[in-house]
């Protein structure tokens, strides 16, 4: 297959580019900074452009996606819009820009997180932002069939435990390479409208 990645120079989007290559699909990596192509997603016209450069592709999997953490009383108008932007506006731009550039048969895969499901102070709006997603695919999947649309919803990453784990008390984590298995099950599988919770 063909495969739009999105984040792909992040530690998810790196770990994902490597299991899908690994598979034999033609990955073509996009990233702000990095990547086969340059993209803010936050921009729809660059949105735009980046579906024009890719061509017609069979998937398109998104690692992307920017939220403050603060604690509520700090958090101002800004910070929300910044990320329902980041994360949430800007993968659902992916889904309907990318509708009429995927394949008949072809599938979207976005990330969201455990903060939907499982809260953390500092953490209103990664779970404002994640909630949104899972809500998004799960309505798109019933509108945009025979293309399929998922979520992967990871834990805090093993890897990232040094840095991020005090934020999860108690929470565990889940490994990338699992996540990334997520992903392959997301483009290969059959399923749609689903949230694969890790």
């Amino acid at each position: 297959m063909k495969i739009l990645l999105i984040g792909a120079t992040g530690k998810l989007g790196a770990a994902v580019n490597k299991k899908l290559s690994a598979r034999g699909h033609d990955v073509i990596t996009v990233g702000r900074t990095g990547g086969d192509l340059r993209c803010d997603i936050t921009d729809p016209s660059q949105t735009a452009e980046l579906y024009m450069r890719a061509g017609r592709v069979d998937a398109v999997v998104s690692a992307a996606g920017d939220v403050p953490y603060k604690p509520l009383a700090e958090m101002t108008p800004d910070d929300y819009q910044a990320a329902f932007t980041g994360k949430v506006f800007a993968q659902i731009e992916l889904v309907r820009q990318g509708l009429v550039h995927v394949a008949e048969r072809g599938s979207f895969t976005l990330i969201t997180g455990i903060l939907a499901r499982e809260p953390i102070p500092t953490g209103t709006a990664a779970s404002m932002a994640n909630g949104a997603v899972e809500a998004f695919v799960r309505a798109a999947a019933i509108e945009i069939a025979p293309q399929r649309i998922n979520a992967v919803s990871p834990n805090v990453f093993t890897e990232s435990l040094a840095d991020y784990g005090a934020y999860f008390p108690g929470m565990g984590s889940t490994d990338l390479d699992q996540v990334a298995q997520a992903y392959v099950r997301s483009v290969e599988g059959g399923q749609t409208g689903q949230v694969y919770a890790l």
